[in-house]
């Protein structure tokens, strides 16, 4: 069977199954079809003979667990519905043609060291290929660090100012690697590319980065004293990083374009600063709410008042209590909690924290038990014994 065969056929549709069916699936399918298309079956039926054929042809490379890999790499190389010239209107002596080479006379040629795999697609389309002798752009490294900011500029947002240190070109060498005076090379193993190319068992070709020139398509003889030949360096840079309102404990942000300088025109890389939050002596946070909690008195709670709490602003809003109010009640006040992206603010949530006192007087004291004794005997525990 020809490797033509193997790139125009699809065999997983021949079957009807998926490209991941395993083995059981695959063997299921093809005994369904083969019953069907059977020439005992279908006595002189050509298309059932034909159908048969092909089931029988797809069966025998996906049921192999070898072929079925070889098919499903040289498929995955050159796509799939991949169809080669010398189906019509090829030119006189091409691929396909009378006289013209075959696919296998390629991938021969190819495969034995005669002629580059990235060539292969030259032959095939009449074309010439050529290396890159070109340096590739390198974009410029990630780099990190850390803030610490007060819990009012986290829900506000704020501007502080950061230090980071990252790897830019040498100012002694200019980011060549190469001693003053001097000049690197280009390497004659990759010629330039920074890329070599390497033969796989299957006949094709890896491009991994070239090991002479570490990727860099040019080799420094004799180095720069000061970056010892890498052509980078380390610098030290301070900027002013934006922490957008709303931001948590934790948070990581990401400013694009901050990072390390890129190589050969490419792009920098990126600034990640992770966010550390100072805890407020008063307020806490629940997503885009702040909380707090509001210690009240007993006779306020069960007469019900009017007390007095803070925002984060500093401004004071009055809450009502209704009498009765139980301890660990929520009351929540809109739009005084956190700002979030779309411009509309979180709410306060104040939980009531019913106050016992330590100590009382004996006019208090006395007070107390006169109320214990108009409201009489009530055991607010009878429930749990049921």
């Amino acid at each position: 069977m020809s490797t033509k065969d193997w790139l125009e056929k699809d065999y997983y549709k021949v079957l009807g199954v998926s490209k991941d069916a395993k083995p059981e699936e695959i063997k299921k399918a093809f005994r369904k079809l083969a019953r069907e298309n059977h020439p005992d079956a279908k006595p002189g039926d050509k298309k059932a003979e034909a159908r048969f054929k092909e089931v029988s042809e797809a069966n025998s490379v996906l049921s192999d667990p070898k072929k079925r890999k070889e098919y499903d790499e040289q498929r995955s190389l050159f796509g799939s519905g991949f169809r080669f010239p010398g189906a019509g209107g090829q030119r006189p002596g091409g691929f396909g043609a009378p006289g013209g080479p075959s696919m296998e006379d390629l991938f021969r040629n190819a495969t034995s060291g005669n002629q580059d795999i990235s060539d292969l697609f030259g032959n095939l389309f009449g074309g010439t290929t050529t290396r890159r002798t070109t340096r590739n752009p390198r974009r410029g490294t990630d780099i990190e660090g850390e803030v610490t900011i007060d819990f009012t500029q986290a829900v506000e947002g704020t501007t502080v100012a950061m230090q980071t240190v990252s790897d830019a070109p040498c100012t002694s060498c200019r980011g060549t690697g190469a001693k003053a005076g001097t000049v690197p090379r280009v390497c004659t193993t990759c010629q330039g590319s920074g890329m070599k190319e390497s033969q796989t068992s299957g006949g094709f070709a890896i491009a991994e980065p070239c090991p002479d020139c570490r990727g860099r398509g040019l080799v420094v003889d004799d180095a720069c004293p000061d970056c010892n030949g890498s052509g980078r360096a380390r610098s030290t840079n301070t900027m002013q990083v934006r922490v957008p309102a709303g931001v948590t404990d934790g948070q990581r942000i990401r400013i694009k374009g901050k990072g390390g300088a890129g190589e050969n025109g490419g792009a920098p890389g990126d600034l990640y600063v992770l966010v550390h939050v100072r805890p407020h002596p008063v307020f806490g946070r629940k997503g885009d709410n702040l909380t707090l909690d509001a210690p009240v008195t007993f006779e306020e709670a069960a007469l019900g008042a009017q007390i007095e709490v803070p925002t984060l602003s500093g401004s004071r809003v009055r809450l009502r209590l209704p009498a009765g109010t139980p301890n660990g009640r929520t009351f929540r006040v809109r739009g005084k909690g956190v700002r979030k992206g779309n411009g509309e603010q979180g709410d306060l949530l104040v939980t009531v924290n019913v106050q016992v006192p330590g100590s009382l007087s004996a006019n208090a004291e006395a007070a107390l038990k006169a109320y214990a004794d108009a409201v009489g005997p009530t055991n607010p525990r009878s429930g749990l014994f049921r």
